[in-house]
Formats: C-alpha cells, structure tokens, sequence
C-alpha cells in the first residue's frame, strides 16, 4: 500500500469517471423490482427497508445484504447528497476513546481498512493512511512565505507549535462521497440490494410491529424490519420526535485543487487559526486528498435543517473565510494558484448528549434508527451498518456492544 509523506511524493489519483457519477446509474440498475416472496414463505430472506442513502444507510444495506437479507434502499434525493458526500473522509482509531463511542470508532477503523482492502480502495475512493499535524496560524497579509522545518514544506504558512498528533497507523482519510457510492455499487450488483428514490412520510405500525414504509404518494413497501439512518432529518419524523431530538450542525467546506497537486503531502491538518482582527481562535481542519484536491473545512453552527437536502446552502461569509485559512497555510492553496472546485454545507446529525442513537425502538417492535454521529458519522459507519444489520438478522450484535446507544435511555429519562 503506497503511504505518501513529505519525504515521498507521488502524482495525483485519477478515479474512473464512473465514480463520479455513479447515483443514476444505481438507480436505473435497480428501479422498482418484481413483487416479492411472501414474507411466510419457506426459506424467505429477511425483507428489510432501510431508509436513508448518506454513509450510515448505505453501510447498513450492505451488511444486512451481504448476510442475505433483501434489502431495498430509500434516499428522498440522491446517494450520499448530504454530509456524507460533503464531508472530509477523516478517520481516526483512538481519538473517541474517552467516551462511550470508544469501541465503535476502533472497530470501524479496522473495517475501514478491511473494506479498502476487499474493494482497492486506494485507487476506487481515495482510502490511505495520513500522518496528522496540528499547530497554530494567526492570520496575516503580509507576502514573505517561509516554511517551517517541522511541518511539510507545502504549508510555508506562519505555523506555530506543530506537533504530531496522528500517524500512518492511527489516522487515515477517504473520499467520503466515493466511499459510499462505492459501497452500494458492491451491494446492488453482489448482493441484490434495490434502491428507491422517493420520499418516507411514515412507517407503517400495527399492533405495536413494524410493517410497512409509507412513501410520499401512497406507495407502500412491506417489510419484516425497517431502519431509520436519516442524519439531521431524524427528528422531522414523527415516530421518532417523541422520542430524541437530532439537531443539525451545519459545516461549511471548500474543495480546491493546486496547480502543483503532487508536491502536496498526506498531511491531514488541524489548526487552532487566529484572525487579524482578533477574538476566539478557528479550528479549520485541511485535508488533501490523493485525486489531488485539498479540503478545507470548519465554520459550524446549530441552524434550521431544511426539508430538501438539497435547498442546503453555504453562507457566503463562511466560504471567504476558509478561503482566507488555505490562503494563509500554504501559498499552493491561494485562489488562482488554486481552482475552486466547490463551496458547500452540510449538516452533522447531533443528539442531546453527544452520543449516536443505534438500536430498536421502544414500542415498535422491528423498527430500528441508526444516527446521531455528529463529525464521527464517516469514520463510524462501517460499524454501525454492521452492528445493526446483525442486531436486525440475529437479535445482537456482536462486532459492538450496542448498549450505550440504545434509543430506550431518552426514554428512561422522560419517565
């Protein structure tokens, strides 16, 4: 596996066309499918609608099918349209582990790396592992560029304090959006998984059971299990405001690419950032990627999610000022030595406490949510898609202890 540094540098990987534009294509593949085997027929598989195509919901297809459940998909707009194809693609083994999200982060690390290893990830979405830096920038206009010794020597910015804070074992990245289009591409030819384009009003309950999802139209689809992996757009369902709130943080994020992209390293950056003007230091993260891009992000605030992932807009201010941080960090990174590829937002799926909500719902038998993972959501996708497709198949899970995220504790508490 090639692990560039600053004392290796290698060209730019170029991903297939394919990639890019893989959401039409899975769809035609797998538009609206023959009727089903009744669901009491001998040796059926396990009918399971999963509701949600960011990285949580796609990962959670492709475990269940791949343990030979019939999986059908439902994403209102497109694949991975929101934060998980607007993120950064981080990943980190130990970073979450002074908290209860300790164990699901290592073992999705590993699976990340056990999935780029079955699906060549290297060269399919970008997967590597990065040596990771953090240190300090104060912000400045003046032009004399002089990189420190200690730092990569793309980054001839006024760094201060660098310090080593994640190695090639420990830190790693993918490109989020390639990742979980990748993913599905595998489970709809492999495993037969369908995907739906179409908006959930509802799931469909009888007698306290799971039956049914109700799409915008009144199109049903039966199922012997449902699961909710709807990011920030949880709590705009009402069988689940009731219970947990998910509020959304929306992240802002440039995309740009150098005009010298091989003589950036794999150098994930995170920076305590002071603007001239003074006041609370930024915390923007830099992230390039070997498609020879580079991405900026940070500037978050709790906002109003919309209903339509895509009526998400950046706000222009934001933008300007992680164009100033690439400008700042590295003189490859100003606007016109480097193109703009994209300004954007998402919004990170967050709960009261600061935990992931994973599990059964109280009082509804069959029916699961998988959200909450705030900026961990790529990082802990993998573990979650296959925690819950074995909670869902054989009543546990073992790969995670799902305790510590059981949607029942909102529950105890509103006692």
């Amino acid at each position: 596996m090639l692990i560039a540094t600053s004392q290796h540098r290698s060209a730019p990987l170029r991903f297939p066309q394919q990639f890019y534009k893989l959401t039409p294509n899975l769809v035609s593949i797998c538009c609206f499918s023959s009727a089903s085997p009744p669901m009491d027929a001998p040796n059926s598989p396990k009918k399971v609608v999963v509701c949600g195509g960011g990285i949580i919901g796609v990962c959670t297809a492709y475990f269940l099918s791949k343990k030979g459940a019939a999986v059908t998909l439902i994403e209102k707009s497109s694949i991975a349209c929101a934060a998980s194809g607007k993120a950064g693609g981080f990943l980190a083994l130990d970073w979450c582990d002074s908290g209860p999200v300790s164990s699901l982060a290592r073992a999705s690390f590993n699976l990340h790396r056990s999935l780029a290893e079955e699906l060549n990830g290297l060269e399919v979405y970008g997967y590597r592992p990065v040596t990771t830096l953090s240190f300090s920038i104060t912000e400045s206009s003046s032009s004399a560029r002089k990189a420190s010794p200690s730092v990569p020597s793309w980054v001839d910015g006024p760094a201060k304090g660098p310090r080593t804070i994640g190695t090639t074992e420990t830190t790693a990245q993918v490109h989020p959006q390639l990742f979980t289009k990748t993913l599905l591409s595998k489970a709809v030819a492999d495993y037969g998984v369908e995907v739906v384009i179409g908006k959930l009003e509802a799931v469909k309950v009888v007698e306290e059971k799971a039956e049914a999802v109700v799409l915008e139209g009144g199109r049903e689809i039966e199922a012997d299990a449902v699961v909710l992996a709807l990011g920030p757009w949880t709590s705009k369902l009402k069988l689940l405001d009731s219970i947990f709130r998910v509020y959304g943080l929306k992240a802002h994020s440039i995309v740009v690419e150098p005009k010298d992209p091989a003589a950036i390293t794999a150098h994930a950056l995170f920076l305590s950032y002071y603007p001239a003007q003074g006041g609370k230091p930024m915390d923007p993260e830099v992230y390039p990627r070997p498609t020879g891009e580079v991405y900026i992000c940070g500037m978050a605030a709790e906002a109003e999610v919309p209903d339509d992932p895509e009526q998400v807009a950046p706000v222009p201010e934001s933008i300007q000022v992680l164009k100033r941080v690439g400008s700042n960090v590295s003189s490859h990174l100003v606007e016109g030595e480097a193109t703009v590829k994209a300004e954007q937002a998402c919004f990170l799926p967050c709960t009261d406490d600061s935990v992931p909500v994973i599990g059964e719902i109280p009082g509804v038998k069959g029916c699961y949510v998988a959200t909450g993972h705030s900026c961990w959501g790529i990082l802990n996708g993998p573990a979650t898609g296959a925690a819950v497709a074995e909670l869902v198949v054989n009543g546990c899970s073992s790969i995670v202890d799902l305790s510590p995220f059981t949607p029942a504790r909102f529950a105890r508490h509103r006692k």
